[in-house]
């Protein structure tokens, strides 16, 4: 007797190992990798091409300015933007082989945008020039580590610390939120070298377009501007549509 309660009691001490290490291993596989995260957000957010309307809601020290535009972009080396609001109507910017120009319609003249230039306001928004040219993966300029899960406004998600990968990046650090069911990137913080952080952004609507979920309207605060955010809005989104050549042309920015 004595020997068969000894067996039955080592077999019960290996289902409960055994059992223990199946729920482990559940849980490695459930948890994905920093670097697939952060594919995943890549995969949403950067696109072959697109094409839309816009509309900025910049609200500034107790002001609130509302400015419409159209814009089309491919890959990360071209895009074109021309607004239609009145107050900066026929403003056009254009991306292109590495460099930024603006078209101002009062002075019929185009100027390029470069250097320290870059980090200003555009339109008096909270996006900077760099903010709305750069469509390269965060994969590609970032090394991302996996800080841990935590619960946004009722959303289970992932938090990811993301280091550059090269020391020209604008923002050497970032923390990403994203969401553990649909993958959308509830919250980024844009962090300077010394640690501050210099500008939030927290998604307010996502929809599926093309077959991902993509961001159509969110909001960004620069936090070096006291009393500032700038709400963003996407319509008749199309990504990955074909997009003329002409769009991308300096004789399209000044017609």
């Amino acid at each position: 007797m004595r020997d068969r309660s000894g067996k039955e009691s080592a077999m019960n001490r290996f289902a409960v190992s055994f059992a223990a290490a199946l729920v482990l291993a559940g849980t490695a596989a459930a948890q994905p990798s920093a670097a697939e995260l952060l594919a995943r957000v890549d995969a949403n957010e950067v696109y072959a091409s697109i094409s839309y309307k816009g509309r900025m809601v910049i609200e500034y020290q107790g002001k609130r300015f509302v400015k419409t535009f159209e814009a089309w972009a491919r890959g990360g080396s071209e895009s074109y933007v021309e607004f239609s609001n009145p107050e900066d109507k026929g403003t056009k910017y254009l991306k292109t082989g590495g460099r930024l120009y603006v078209y101002s319609p009062d002075t019929e003249e185009v100027m390029l945008i470069s250097g320290h230039l870059l980090k200003e306001s555009m339109m008096g928004s909270d996006l900077s020039y760099e903010d709305t040219i750069d469509n390269e993966s965060l994969s590609a300029r970032y090394v991302p580590t996996l800080a841990g899960k935590e619960t946004l406004e009722g959303r289970e998600a992932w938090v990811l610390d993301l280091a550059a990968r090269r020391k020209t990046e604008s923002y050497p650090r970032q923390r990403l939120w994203v969401d553990v069911g649909t993958g959308d990137l509830l919250r980024f913080e844009l962090y300077a070298l010394s640690g501050s952080k210099l500008k939030e952004y927290n998604l307010l609507e996502a929809r599926t377009v093309g077959g991902r979920r993509f961001p159509t309207e969110f909001e960004m605060k620069d936090l070096l501007r006291k009393g500032s955010r700038t709400v963003f809005l996407m319509t008749d989104v199309v990504l990955d549509a074909a997009v003329p050549d002409s769009v991308f042309s300096l004789r399209n920015l000044e017609r």
